[in-house]
């Protein structure tokens, strides 16, 4: 599909299973905890608690049981890890090309600042980005208004698009507001698959893409 951006453009973005695949940071995570455990014989640990994640188990339980180590000890270096994460295919070249058109790129994601910020940095991104909104600074998630209001009150431009995979709390507000929205579908690796739950027409976005090779700038 097309969108036509120029100066007066901002082309807002989730994070998490849109930029990148969220179940790709959290095999990035197991994998430093199982080195760091057992340097040895890692690869075993990183089958062990994966295979603990997609069976609903308690990971961080299993670990602070068999390690005696704590859970908030293993929860901080969960998320303050340096992520090995890669962006979609095409993710980069819609950024350069947007920027090439004079537009605006703007992220909102829910969660903590550190997390967010080591994942939007080891995916290449800060460069193209010229403001980003996160539920713990702005002390509101989504579907909050406010933090959809904190990027048009930051540019107060004329258009503002926004690309999101979740329909649960993604497309409700932007609707709301007047944006163009834009799903990313699932591919079957995202970590909410709750989408079944929010099928009613005002959380639906406008249009669908399945890859950003879809999403051509004009």
């Amino acid at each position: 599909m097309d969108i036509k951006v120029d100066q007066n453009t901002v082309v807002v973005f989730d994070l998490d299973d849109t930029l990148y695949n969220e179940i790709d940071y959290l095999r990035s995570a197991y994998v430093e905890l199982a080195k760091a455990l057992e340097p040895n014989a890692w690869q075993q640990l990183f089958i062990r608690l994966f295979s603990l994640y997609r069976n609903k188990l308690d990971v961080f339980e299993y670990i602070s049981t068999t390690y005696r180590i704590s859970k908030t000890e293993l929860i901080s270096k969960y998320r303050s890890h340096t992520p090995n994460i890669q962006p979609f295919e095409g993710v980069l070249t819609t950024f350069q090309r947007i920027k090439d058109k004079k537009g605006r790129i703007a992220i909102i994601t829910d969660g903590r600042k550190a997390t967010q910020m080591s994942k939007i940095k080891a995916l290449g991104l800060i460069k193209f980005i010229d403001h980003i909104i996160i539920s713990e600074e702005i002390g509101s998630e989504k579907p909050d208004r406010a933090n959809y209001k904190a990027i048009e009150e930051k540019f107060n431009l004329g258009a503002y698009f926004y690309i999101a995979d979740n329909v649960k709390k993604d497309f409700i507000t932007p609707n709301k507001l007047g944006w163009q929205t834009i799903a990313l579908m699932d591919r079957g690796l995202n970590i909410h698959a709750n989408a079944h739950l929010n099928l009613q027409q005002a959380y639906l976005p406008h249009n669908y893409i399945s890859s950003f090779s879809e999403l051509n700038v004009i």
